[in-house]
């Protein structure tokens, strides 16, 4: 009798997730039709909250996160705040989505500074025209203990491209890079040397990075803006924490 229970347990189960897994292939299916060639379905999933699916869409800006009913009738294009805590479920469950491999980033194209022990560990994708890179950049140089690798993302103005291969071929890229970011001293270099800022380009759109700043935590997860220092701080220690 109780391998009986057992039984119809595990068959109510299985109906439950076959009944599951019809509606998000149902849901997938309404959802390209109404897409058409403006995005790739990756994933459906019954969002852990409300009588909503959460459809992810890749599109040529990365993926995008869209909320839908069961008969794809209404579409939410959002961002979804937890009431209790104030946390957007939505910008977590996208870091989540775009983040990559800390090691597959091509540091062999930054610049690179450390202070400190260096423990802490960020990448940015910078352009030098950029005022919220300037004021994010101007708060990690108040931390100390980082390794700060900034790749430049010429991507704002033309000149940038200029500007930041001019950097690439000074004698001291640091510096250069600093004068030109911090006190808009032009770098003196010419631009003939060889330089990866048009590959950094092409990296940057190829992870979908369309805003600046881009930046990467050594977890590899992704952010974008200038967040308050003491919040950067926070992400910081909590992604390189200290050895003991």
């Amino acid at each position: 009798m109780q391998n009986m229970k057992r039984v119809f347990a595990a068959l109510a189960l299985l109906g439950v997730a076959l009944a599951a897994s019809a509606d998000e292939a149902a849901v997938r299916r309404m959802m390209q039709g109404k897409l058409r060639d403006t995005g790739t379905i990756e994933s459906v999933q019954k969002a852990p909250w409300g009588d909503l699916y959460e459809v992810i869409v890749r599109g040529p800006d990365g993926p995008q996160i869209l909320y839908v009913d069961g008969a794809a009738s209404v579409i939410i294009a959002g961002q979804v705040i937890e009431a209790k805590s104030g946390n957007n479920l939505t910008e977590e469950r996208k870091r989540k989505l775009t983040a990559i491999k800390w090691e597959s980033l091509p540091f062999e194209w930054a610049i690179t500074s450390v202070r400190g022990t260096g423990r802490r560990k960020i990448a940015v994708l910078s352009d030098p025209n950029c005022p919220f890179c300037k004021r994010f950049e101007t708060d990690l140089q108040k931390l100390d203990d980082i390794t700060v690798h900034i790749l430049p993302y010429a991507v704002i103005r033309p000149e940038s491209v200029r500007q930041s291969k001019a950097v690439w071929c000074s004698k001291d890229r640091v510096k250069a890079w600093n004068d030109l970011m911090f006190n808009r001293v032009e770098p003196q270099a010419g631009t003939s040397c060889d330089n990866p800022i048009d590959k950094l380009i092409a990296f940057g759109r190829k992870l979908g990075a369309n805003s600046t700043p881009t930046w990467f935590l050594e977890t590899g997860e992704r952010y974008t803006g200038a967040l308050p220092l003491e919040d950067t701080r926070k992400l910081l220690d909590q992604a390189s924490p200290p050895k003991r």
